[in-house]
């Protein structure tokens, strides 16, 4: 059985609230189903984060369906596809019925009987060839009952302690009904959470999961009866042991991950198994430009020659005050098809802060970066922040909940 693990599509996804990315989400589906086709790819697992919002808009949604209802002509035998944060666990599971004609079956939350999370796939030839343990994200509510008063600390724990059990719990289900087989199948899992020693940049849009643990859960929670861990979370490639690894998002989200190469992987379970990676290609240019006037310049004049469509933000670190850097820009980039998403200009910024004390542009800071800002304007000891930083997670995970 051959599997191609992909994850976090984030379809209906704008870049700084401005730019559609609709296009460069149609042709991913596109490649995508053209290498499942050129591969023969058996199996593909969507490992959470297919829509960017709990509410995605119609085209993000046609989208959706219509690329499942291309796989079933491609020779792609199964698809599964489980819920990630971002995403809705009703609104997930609501066409599973419907899909599992299609031969797609959705995981959008984790199920009251966890067995049903384990799926037993043929092949061809109707034999029994993968078991798929599909663990979706695990949200707080689902795996675990917090007594009253319990410590922030002591939730932390609770919760580590449910994901792993979670995990354990299924492996022994999985070996079980492989023995039940008297098949010798590979076992794979899927997982959308932090997972420590996954890559990060500082512009990838992805929400802490989980209070307590910005830094992620260790890889020995997934056990040894897993042949192949597929994550999803983290929006950089990332090899966390041969056998466990993120494969990332399949375009940019953001101007932290300019330069950094896309990847999907296909795995094979025969004798010997092997993980491939597969470059996905870069389907909108984006351009980070940092420097002084003279530096900024330079690069927007060399991308003009390109003449080709490239999303940039520019942003000034130069010594000298700029008050007129905005008009400046524009002025350089008009008539091109260069676009300027983001213009910073950090030495005017800086004045203004601490000449007036003014607020820096919203746009230019995370909700994660304003609570920060707070928090150093008030002479709270280290131990209360961390506490503050933790409770403010709480919080932002039980919006992004009901949301």
């Amino acid at each position: 059985m051959k599997i191609l693990h992909t994850s976090d599509w984030h379809l209906g996804r704008t870049l700084y609230s401005r730019k559609d990315r609709q296009e460069e989400h149609s042709l991913f589906l596109d490649w995508l189903l053209k290498t499942i086709k050129e591969q023969a790819v058996d199996v593909l697992l969507i490992v959470g984060d297919v829509f960017d919002t709990s509410t995605p808009g119609i085209s993000s949604q046609k989208m959706y369906y219509d690329f499942l209802i291309n796989v079933r002509n491609s020779g792609c035998r199964h698809v599964i596809v489980v819920g990630g944060n971002h995403d809705s666990p009703s609104f997930l599971n609501a066409p599973k019925v419907v899909l599992a004609a299609l031969d797609v079956v959705v995981v959008g939350n984790a199920t009251e009987n966890i067995e049903n999370e384990i799926l037993v796939l043929n092949d061809e030839h109707g034999a029994s060839a993968l078991i798929v343990c599909a663990v979706p994200f695990l949200r707080e509510r689902d795996i675990s009952r917090f007594a009253e008063g319990m410590s922030y600390s002591d939730r932390s724990v609770k919760i580590n302690e449910s994901i792993r059990k979670h995990y354990q719990e299924i492996a022994e289900l999985a070996e079980k009904k492989r023995q039940e087989l008297q098949a010798d199948i590979p076992i794979v899992a899927t997982g959308h959470l932090s997972v420590m020693g996954g890559k990060r940049s500082d512009d990838d849009g992805v929400r802490d999961t989980y209070i307590g643990n910005i830094a992620g859960v260790g890889n020995d929670i997934f056990p040894t009866v897993f042949d192949y861990v597929a994550l999803g979370h983290y929006h950089i490639p990332s090899v966390i042991k041969e056998h466990i690894r993120y494969c990332g998002s399949p375009i940019p989200m953001g101007f932290g991950e300019v330069g950094q190469e896309k990847k999907v992987f296909i795995g094979e379970f025969g004798s010997e198994p092997t993980i491939t990676p597969v470059d996905v290609p870069l389907f909108q240019r984006l351009e980070s430009i940092r420097g002084d006037k003279q530096q900024i310049e330079s690069r927007l004049n060399e991308l003009k020659k390109l003449d080709e469509s490239v999303w940039t933000e520019v942003v000034y670190d130069g010594r000298d005050i700029f008050p007129d850097f905005s008009t400046w820009v524009n002025e350089l980039v008009e008539n091109t098809k260069i676009e300027v998403l983001r213009l910073q200009n950090k030495p005017h910024l800086e004045q203004l802060l601490t000449t007036e004390d003014h607020a820096e542009s919203l746009d230019t800071l995370n909700e994660t970066e304003v609570f920060e800002k707070l928090l150093g304007k008030n002479d709270f000891t280290e131990e209360s922040k961390t506490m503050l930083r933790g409770l403010y997670q709480q919080i932002l995970n039980e919006i992004n909940d009901i949301n």
